[in-house]
């Protein structure tokens, strides 16, 4: 609204029409203030004019979503003045007792000031969490167990789409593997996994062969493992199969913030001896993740009062599935394991490269590209159907999906070559 048209006022009605350039499992949201917190969002399937690589007897859209109940600008403004609100999983004295039998006081007392110098906590994995959202499944709560129907032997397409204003979700269902077909809407190479990390407005096309029992659950817990969405694939209405319990909480290191000393990815807190130089990829070996470089900050983040950090390390880390999800037992999905079906669709080198950095501050949430904020950036102007790369650097402390509207994004290996055409990409600190 205001860009590309006038907006829709109260009571009147708007018709999108547009020409429809590709297929596959998309949704559309409301970019109105907190609209899209309060309800406005929906899934939107377009159908291929080929037949698909793949053949399936029926599908399913999963749409996962996050609901609460209190006024989203009341809780923004809450968000605001009290940004640990939810987090009330904190570090305690007793915390601190065992670390420093276990680690050496010099050790836990250096982690504990770094964090204390980032104003934030190793369990801070998300500002807003189950205590105050319902976590939904096509609109339902757990209680209501949606549920899609198969026969057994049937090959299941599930569309999975994270239409969630802030929740990160980890999908599995237990008793099945799970064949990733799609990554929004675009085919790729399949692989079978056990588990996939979602980010906010990604989506995914998953097939399964459920058989040998009634009812699978669809297990959707949120990435700070304080709450779930879940549902059912069963043979009638009426089914539930065991929810599982939530995976143990897990707690931030120095290299999820990018301040990597010595390149540990691990789940332990840096403080905790062997584990703050050792690298933890599981299953994915560690390939391709680099061993991290110093990025250069642009002027706008040097003395800046809304930028509160700058990565120390940069590095590609798409083997990484993520905090939480490493050495966990399961085959998980991470961005190395995403392949275009189609070879690079343009074809040429890009014609310039340019860096951006997200910048922000935790406390105030206020984010920005570069430390400038928005009232006051420079358009970045691009030519028409010249190609760029742009390399982006995630200098806060969270983990962000980013896109740009109307245009997708052809995302590269570590050697530069072209992976995978994703509209979402999620960005993890650095």
């Amino acid at each position: 609204p205001g860009l590309s048209f006038d907006g829709i006022a109260p009571g009147e009605a708007f018709q999108y029409r547009f020409q429809l350039r590709q297929s596959g499992t998309y949704w559309y949201h409301s970019h109105s203030l907190f609209q899209e917190q309060a309800g406005l969002y929906g899934a939107l399937v377009i159908d291929p004019l080929e037949p698909p690589p793949y053949r399936v007897d029926r599908e399913h859209v999963v749409l996962l979503s996050d609901w609460t109940d209190l006024d989203p600008a009341a809780l923004y403004r809450r968000m605001k003045k009290m940004p640990m609100h939810d987090n009330t999983y904190q570090r305690t004295v007793g915390d601190f007792m065992r670390d420093a039998r276990r680690d050496g006081l010099r050790a836990t007392l250096a982690d504990r000031g770094m964090w204390g110098r980032m104003r934030m906590t190793p369990s801070d994995l998300s500002d807003i969490n189950a205590h105050t959202y319902t976590y939904l499944m096509n609109g339902t709560a757990p209680a209501g167990n949606w549920t899609g129907l198969f026969r057994s032997g049937e090959k299941v397409l599930l569309r999975f789409i994270n239409g969630s204003a802030m929740t990160y979700f980890d999908v599995r269902i237990p008793g099945l593997k799970m064949t990733v077909v799609a990554a929004d809407g675009q085919y790729i190479h399949p692989v079978s996994v056990d588990e996939f990390r979602i980010a906010v407005a990604e989506t995914f096309d998953v097939i399964v062969e459920p058989s040998g029992q009634d009812a699978f659950t669809i297990f959707a817990q949120d990435m700070g493992r304080t709450g779930h969405a879940c549902g059912t694939l069963a043979v009638r209405h009426g089914l539930q199969a065991p929810v599982p319990a939530l995976d143990p909480r897990p707690l931030l290191t120095m290299a999820d913030m990018a301040h990597d000393h010595g390149g540990g990815h691990g789940d332990m807190p840096m403080a905790h001896g062997e584990h703050a130089g050792q690298a933890a990829h599981g299953a994915h070996g560690g390939h391709g993740s680099g061993g991290g470089s110093a990025p250069k900050h642009p002027p706008g983040e040097r003395g800046n009062p809304l930028v509160d950090m700058q990565s120390a390390a940069s590095s590609p880390r798409l083997d990484d599935p993520g905090i939480g999800l490493r050495d966990n037992g399961r085959r998980v999905l991470a961005y190395a394991d995403l392949h275009s079906l189609f070879e690079d669709p343009d074809g040429r080198e890009p014609g310039r490269e340019i860096e951006l950095h997200l910048t922000g501050h935790m406390e105030k949430f206020a984010w920005n590209f570069d430390g400038v904020p928005f009232a006051g950036a420079e358009p970045l102007r691009l030519n028409y159907g010249e190609r760029m790369r742009i390399v982006l650097v995630n200098d806060t402390m969270m983990t962000h999906p980013i896109h740009l509207h109307g245009v997708w994004s052809d995302l590269e290996d570590a050697n530069g070559q072209f992976q995978v055409r994703k509209h979402t990409v999620d960005m993890p600190p650095g």
